[in-house]
């Protein structure tokens, strides 16, 4: 037993990846927190879900533009200074916003506000982070196990901090919430501090409009790559946009409060580190296609139960199962594309990932909200869930063909033992034994 977890956390033998994930990990507990009492505090004082699909449009819509160039900017410049600027700049706005909820000036557009300007962070952030993630792995053979224990990280804080706001907010109201929130920021600057991160590869040559059409043809010309992006974007725009509705379901569905929405998103996030923790566990990348096909399957099927059930237990049941799926969907294509692309192609294949997880998701949000708002939340869930089981029958029948497009890259790299030694033919695509 002690083999196992010895083995599932194998890269945080490596001090940077360590020191940063538990930098990482405080920090994310408290946006959870946040964005839990954000979605109450828009709830308790409009009973719009249009307005939480606004909200969550606001929030995401400018990863779409932004993204892509930050991902070019990413593979020119530095992606520590990147990542520490943006953090930075997110407790700035973190403490703005507690003082405006503890001052009790807070108002819509305040908050509409805010959640623009954290898409506009997040849209540089994220592909910056992912991309120096791979630059903390000090063993290349971890970086599948490095990016499943990043997921592991993010969702064990997406479990405790709701849990915990969902509490607080009963107690002593948002405010409090998002103060602590902002403080937690100082524990992911402390980490970035203290980290050594080595010396990035030289900058990509050219105008930044040139780098990014290069990234764009680089991942549209690659099939594997091409199928994952799109996966992942049908994913975020029918699936994931159901976060935006669960305060609908705690308050009128299931005829709850914030406790309720805190029970909910912490049961997605259950799944959710089991589907992490499962991820780890995997000793190589064989098999991962068919589990990416089949897991995007199991969270169209637990949406669609979840949007039948009307009790508060039965539902974040048919969550955590819902979590699982999705989170071995998107970790899994996460470990594929870091797996298939080329380092110089990094910062711009994940913010192409980025796009497709984050930047494509406020349209489904808007729609959801809209959806919901004429044939109610359940039937807007559900009709979510049935799109899911399209893109993993779509998936699964693209497979032969991807398995065979991206066999001569995986045997160039020796990435995989059985390509490497000539024992077999195996892909990522192939069905583990």
């Amino acid at each position: 037993m002690l083999d196992r977890l010895s083995f599932a956390l194998r890269s945080l033998r490596g001090r940077n990846l360590r020191v940063f994930l538990a930098g990482q990990g405080v920090s994310l507990v408290g946006t959870w927190m946040q964005q839990v009492g954000m979605a109450w505090l828009v709830y308790r004082l409009t009973g719009s879900s249009v307005l939480l699909g606004i909200m969550a449009f606001t929030s995401q819509i400018p990863s779409l533009f932004l993204a892509p160039l930050a991902g070019a900017a990413a593979d020119r410049w530095s992606r520590y200074r990147l990542v520490v600027a943006a953090q930075s700049l997110s407790m700035g706005l973190a403490l703005l916003l507690a003082t405006l909820v503890l001052l009790d000036r807070i108002e819509i557009w305040h908050l509409i506000a805010f959640s623009l300007a954290s898409g506009i962070i997040s849209g540089v952030d994220i592909p910056a982070r992912q991309s120096m993630l791979i630059s903390l792995v000090e063993h290349p053979e971890d970086l599948p196990n490095a990016i499943a224990l990043n997921s592991a990280m993010f969702n064990a804080a997406r479990l405790v901090g709701p849990s915990i706001a969902g509490v607080l907010i009963g107690i002593v109201g948002e405010g409090p919430v998002f103060l602590i929130n902002a403080l937690s920021f100082t524990a992911v600057l402390v980490a970035l501090a203290t980290v050594r991160v080595p010396r990035q590869p030289a900058a990509a040559r050219g105008s930044i409009l040139g780098s990014l059409l290069d990234g764009w043809r680089y991942a549209a010309g690659f099939a594997p790559i091409r199928a994952l992006l799109l996966l992942l974007a049908g994913l975020s725009m029918v699936g994931i946009p159901y976060t935006v509705l669960l305060p609908v379901f705690a308050g009128d569905v299931l005829d709850g409060d914030a406790r309720t929405l805190g029970l909910l998103t912490s049961c997605a996030a259950a799944g959710a580190l089991a589907g992490t923790l499962y991820l780890a566990s995997r000793d190589s990348i064989v098999g991962l296609g068919r589990r990416i096909a089949q897991c995007c399957g199991l969270f169209g099927s637990g949406l669609i139960l979840f949007s039948l059930a009307r009790t508060p237990w039965l539902a974040g049941l048919m969550l955590v199962f819902a979590g699982f799926g999705v989170i071995v969907t998107t970790a899994g294509i996460n470990t594929v594309l870091q797996t298939l692309t080329n380092d110089e192609m990094r910062g711009r294949v994940m913010s192409l990932y980025t796009v497709a997880f984050v930047g494509v998701g406020p349209i489904g949000s808007l729609t959801g909200g809209w959806l919901a708002s004429q044939l109610g939340a359940p039937s807007t869930v559900a009709l979510g869930g049935a799109g899911c089981l399209v893109l993993a029958a779509w998936f699964s029948r693209a497979l032969p063909a991807l398995r065979a497009a991206a066999r001569p890259v995986l045997i160039e790299r020796g990435v995989l033992p059985e390509v490497a030694t000539g024992v077999s033919t195996a892909t990522w695509f192939r069905p583990r034994t």
